[in-house]
């Protein structure tokens, strides 16, 4: 359990943050008691909230890995990008392509703490880190611009955080904002968390109300909008287990998390 001894006076660290929850789940070190009671507190009544956390990162890895293989590309862009743990974007994509070049966005006070681990690049690439909310498009690709070509195709992450913007609205407009402004060629790789069950359900209205930054669940019936005017990556918008599996992944949350790729026409 991490303790540093300088936290930003923003950071209250009485309260659960999802973020830390995460990295708890995926077996980090960067949390707090409080994280780790809520931490426990849900799984308790959602025993998969630790394989979900573990099968969203391993869904970033086949999805950043295709991108990087198959579609050629060398640029990410990842909002939001919380606490580093293993298979971070850049790592995946500089282990295949050692030349790939990705920025992260973040605006947490606790991330600004661990940006010498985001900023860790290969010889040939580069990574970056941009201080921004994700909903502020303008500073987003400003700031991104300074590392990416951003008239070159690039890979837009945004990888089960849109659940805290509770507007679907305000949600839908930030991913097309951003989309539209990406060249030809790009990807967009989007998740979001659903409910599984009125456990789960229950289990997250309860976390909502805590006082930690709510995080909304939607059907995929609704998430599908993201994509709209996007060509689809087979086999579409999916649950974790069922997009591109391979050897290595996991297949537990199968109603409670679903993704997608799909290009920039």
């Amino acid at each position: 359990m991490s303790e540093p001894t300088k936290l930003p006076p923003e950071i209250d660290t009485s309260v659960a943050h999802s973020a830390r929850i995460w990295n708890y789940w995926l077996g980090g070190k960067d949390y707090f008691p409080a994280d780790k009671r809520a931490g426990d507190a849900y799984r308790a009544k959602v025993p998969l909230a630790g394989p979900m956390a573990k099968e969203s990162r391993d869904f970033l890895r086949r999805a950043v890995s295709f991108l990087v293989r198959e579609a050629g590309l060398r640029q990410f862009l990842d909002l939001g990008a919380g606490l580093p743990t293993d298979n971070n974007t850049h790592e995946i994509a500089q282990r295949i392509a050692p030349d790939s070049r990705v920025v992260y966005v973040d605006h947490d006070p606790l991330v600004l703490l661990h940006v010498h681990a985001l900023r860790t690049a290969t010889p040939d690439g580069a990574t970056d880190y941009v201080l921004a909310d994700m909903r502020d498009t303008e500073t987003v690709l400003q700031g991104a611009a300074k590392t990416l070509e951003i008239a070159q195709p690039i890979g837009l992450v945004i990888n089960d955080v849109l659940g805290h913007i509770e507007d679907w609205d305000d949600a839908l407009s930030l991913v097309r904002r951003l989309v539209e402004r990406l060249p030809s060629g790009s990807y967009l790789v989007l998740s979001h968390s659903t409910a599984a069950d009125e456990e789960h359900r229950a289990a997250q209205e309860e976390y909502n109300k805590s006082g930690a930054i709510p995080y909304i669940l939607r059907e995929p019936s609704v998430t599908v909008a993201f994509f709209e005017g996007l060509e689809f990556v087979e086999p579409g918008l999916t649950s974790f287990p069922r997009w591109r599996p391979d050897a290595n992944t996991g297949r537990l949350t199968d109603r409670m998390c679903w993704g997608g790729v799909a290009r920039v026409p």
